[in-house]
Formats: structure tokens, C-alpha cells, sequence
């Protein structure tokens, strides 16, 4: 006996009339929940509208549909298109999906001739079309965001080429490098990911339209012409990997993720450098937050939160690699969840890359508040070592032991490694001579760093001219 609670937990069978000719019912109002995704893939309406102006045009080359309903689905298309962009577009959850939220509206606006434009494809090869779409334009817009970020570093890179400060391993003072020279480490890296998702989008640049469900179709399309139409290289080889593989979406997560970290660094050393106990530098009002409590504080919630925000590149790539992992060739509803990983990954990576890019344009650097810091934790003491090598003629590792009974003495007396006498040096080793003393000190030690790639004021000056002109 069918309750009245029954019948309120299922849907209309007419709402589901684009495919349940089948079913005598119309689901459970969970299944209608679950099942629909026009709440997250309502963002590929431009693409899906895309698609599908492509190949009702191959349709009609090809003679499938006629030239007078070809017309009249491009228009109503645009019709569609207009009301979306408009915000007038009612979009119905139980029409489950872009898809069929487009194709019912097309129907409404210009009748039966709706019905011929899926001819020759399915939900299968259009979503994997849109999503293909998608990535290529979210590709595209990621490497000008990165873009933007490395030109802010190389004017920083420019401005500071000779500005000295500590650099760190194991957030211990290692040696003296420059300011600018750590911001062109960072144009390397966002350099790596733009290649990153350039590959991608390389990679993901075929189409799948015309694969249908799994198997191709027996109508005479052409997808060299629907592939031509979109930008495409060309059309995917094989119908079953065109519907079954997000591997393109993976790419595309992956690179993400990279970035994302590269950022998440950058973010967290921000958060280092601000605090007074380093204040190297200082960033605008702009980004940073005050305390509702404490009327000093000046944080760094900007570069907080994109050291947060990493993790949603993180966790969508695992998100998507466990949808895909167990799913047997083809298709399978599993694959509906690939887009909130991939929309909330490149969300968050936008959103990043447009704060840091504001934070590094603006920030201030301390120089002399860098300079102090470089002269501290015998940074020089490797300058010191490589003398011992190349005037004396010691091994290195002798060199290194030496050294380091210097600093022990140098600890002992509360001075640095400049500041002890010749004398005092001397009785450490009588090898040791005045000209060591050219080495010691920041200044000695970053301008010699003259190898390529290294930090010494004047290479840093070329390597920023250098990646202005490759990478802007």
C-alpha cells in the first residue's frame, strides 16, 4: 500500500521526462537530491552552450538535422545563453543537471526541434567536453595570475638586488644572500608551474564530443569539425577513454597543488619576516588585520589564510585520485563529483594568487633591519673556510674543522668572525693570513658569490633583467 508519505518522497515522473521513459515512478526525493549536481556544474553553462553549438553546426554539415532546426537551436541557444547571463535562467534541481536544465529551456523556447540536438551524443561525452573546455580557459587564467605575481616579484628582485640579508637552512642563519635574490628563487618556482598547467592544458586539449556514452555512434558525424570548432587539437581517440578518464583533471589538481604550496612558502616566511622579532619587512593596511582587543597588532591574516588555502588544492586532488581509483571502463555517477574538487581548487588558488600578488607589489622591505640579521650567526664562516682552501691549500674538510674551532672562539669572546684579531686567528692556525680578512664581512661574502645563479649583487641585477624579459 503506498502511503501518503510515500508519494511525498517522490518526484513527479514528468519532472524526469528527458529520460525516464523507462520508469513507471519518479524517484525518492533523496535520490533527487543526491543525484542532481545543476548546483555546482551550473558554472559550465558557457561551455555546455559551446558544445553544443559546435556540433548541432556538425549536425547539419553532416545532414543528420535539417538546416531549418539547425537555425532554430543556434538561436534558441543564444536565447539561452542571454538568460543566463542575465540571471533570468530559473535553474530546476529534479532537471538534475546543466545538460538538461539547457536542453528543457531550449525545448520551452523553440519546440520539438530541441529534441533532434542530442543526436549523436550523450551526457557521457558532452560533461567530459565541458569539463575539457573548462580546464583549457582555467589553465590559461592561472598562468596570467602567476604572471602577475612573478612581475611583482622581479620589481622587488630589481629594487633590492643588493639588499643583504640572512640567508637560512633550517631557519638557522646559513650565509648573506640578497633580498632580491630570494624573491627571483620564487619567479623560478611560479615559472615551473606556469609550465605546469601550459602542459596541461596541452595535454587536455582533445575532444571528447562525438564519443557518446561509451561507444562512438553509428550517425556520420565529423569530430575533426566539432573539435576544429572549439579550439581543440583534434578529437580523442578511443570513445571508451574519452568518457571514462579525468586524468586531464587530475593534471590540472596537480599543478594546483604545486602551486599552491609554492605559495603556502612564500606565505609562511610573510609571516615569519613581519614579526618585530625579524621585521624585514612590512606589509600595507591593505592586507593585513588589526585585533579586536589589541590596538598594536598588525597581522598577517592574508598570508594566513593562503597558507590555509593550500589545502584545498591538496585535498581536491586526493578528492578526484579516490573517485577514480576503483572505477571500471566507462562511465560511472561517481565521476559527477569530480567538479566541486576541480572548481574549488582553482577558486582557491585565484584567490591566493591575487592576494599575494597585492601583498608583494606593496610590501616594504627593512633593509636595515635585514643587513643586522645577515651579520649575525657567523654567516661567513663558509667565506672563511673557502680561503683556508684556495690561498692556504688545505682540504676542505680540514678547512671546515678549522673554521670551526674559530667560531668556537669567536662564541666565546661575544664578538663575530670579522672581529678577531690576526693574532687570535693565528694561534687557532699559523696557515691563516691578513687577506682573510677580505673574505670576512657580508659585503666580501655576497659579492663573491659570482657563479651562476649565485647571489652576488650584480648577477642578481641580470637575473632579474633576465626574467622580466623571459617570463612578462
Amino acid at each position: 500500500m503506498t502511503t501518503r508519505k510515500t508519494r511525498t518522497a517522490r518526484a513527479s515522473v514528468s519532472a524526469n521526462q528527458l529520460w525516464g521513459g523507462r520508469y513507471a515512478a519518479g524517484p525518492a526525493a533523496v535520490m533527487t537530491a543526491i543525484n542532481a549536481s545543476i548546483d555546482v556544474d551550473k558554472r559550465l553553462w558557457r561551455e555546455d552552450i559551446q558544445g553544443s553549438l559546435a556540433h548541432v553546426a556538425m549536425l547539419a554539415a553532416q545532414g543528420i538535422v535539417s538546416a531549418a532546426d539547425a537555425k532554430k537551436i543556434t538561436r534558441g541557444l543564444g536565447r539561452v545563453a542571454k538568460e543566463i547571463e542575465s540571471g533570468r535562467f530559473v535553474f530546476k534541481t529534479e532537471l538534475e543537471d546543466i545538460h538538461m536544465n539547457v536542453e528543457a529551456r531550449l525545448a520551452e523556447l523553440i519546440g520539438k526541434p530541441a529534441g533532434r540536438l542530442h543526436t549523436a551524443r550523450s551526457r557521457n561525452d558532452q560533461v567530459a567536453t565541458d569539463i575539457a573546455l573548462w580546464l583549457r580557459r582555467a589553465c590559461g587564467e592561472a598562468e596570467a595570475a602567476i604572471a602577475a605575481l612573478q612581475g611583482a616579484l622581479i620589481d622587488q628582485a630589481e629594487r633590492h638586488a643588493a639588499t643583504i640579508m640572512p640567508g637560512y637552512t633550517h631557519l638557522q642563519p646559513a650565509q648573506p644572500v640578497t633580498f632580491g635574490h630570494h624573491m627571483l628563487a620564487y619567479v623560478e618556482m611560479l615559472g615551473r608551474d606556469r609550465g605546469r598547467f601550459a602542459d596541461a592544458a596541452k595535454r587536455g586539449n582533445r575532444s571528447p564530443l562525438g564519443a557518446a556514452a561509451l561507444a562512438g555512434t553509428s550517425f556520420p558525424i565529423d569530430r575533426h569539425a566539432t573539435a576544429k570548432a572549439m579550439g581543440f587539437d583534434g578529437p580523442t581517440d578511443n570513445s571508451l577513454d574519452s568518457v571514462a578518464s579525468r586524468d586531464f583533471g587530475l593534471e590540472f589538481l596537480s599543478a594546483c597543488a604545486i602551486a599552491s604550496t609554492h605559495l603556502s612558502r612564500l606565505a609562511e616566511e610573510l609571516v615569519v619576516w613581519t614579526n618585530p622579532l625579524f621585521g624585514f619587512v612590512t606589509l600595507s593596511d591593505a592586507f593585513t588585520t588589526g585585533s579586536s582587543i589589541m590596538p598594536q597588532k598588525r597581522n598577517p591574516d592574508a598570508a594566513e589564510l593562503i597558507r590555509a588555502k593550500a589545502g584545498a588544492a591538496l585535498g581536491a586532488f586526493m578528492r578526484l585520485s579516490t573517485i577514480l581509483k576503483g572505477l571500471p571502463l566507462t562511465y560511472g555517477k561517481d565521476m559527477q563529483d569530480d567538479k566541486p574538487a576541480l572548481f574549488e581548487a582553482a577558486d582557491a588558488l585565484a584567490l591566493s594568487l591575487a592576494a599575494m600578488t597585492g601583498m608583494i607589489a606593496d610590501m616594504k622591505a627593512n633593509p636595515d633591519r635585514m643587513r643586522a640579521a645577515a651579520g649575525g650567526g657567523f654567516s661567513t664562516a663558509t667565506d672563511l673556510a673557502d680561503w683556508l682552501v684556495r690561498e692556504a691549500g688545505l682540504p676542505f674538510r680540514e678547512a671546515h674543522h678549522v673554521t670551526g674551532r674559530l667560531v668556537r672562539l669567536a662564541e666565546e669572546k661575544g664578538c663575530d668572525l670579522p672581529d678577531l684579531s690576526l693574532a687570535e686567528m693565528r694561534a687557532v692556525d699559523k696557515r691563516l693570513a691578513k687577506g682573510v680578512f677580505d673574505v670576512l664581512g657580508i659585503d666580501n661574502s655576497v659579492r663573491s658569490r659570482r657563479s651562476h645563479g649565485g647571489t652576488a649583487p650584480d648577477n642578481v641585477a641580470r637575473a632579474a633583467k633576465a626574467a622580466r624579459k623571459r617570463w612578462l
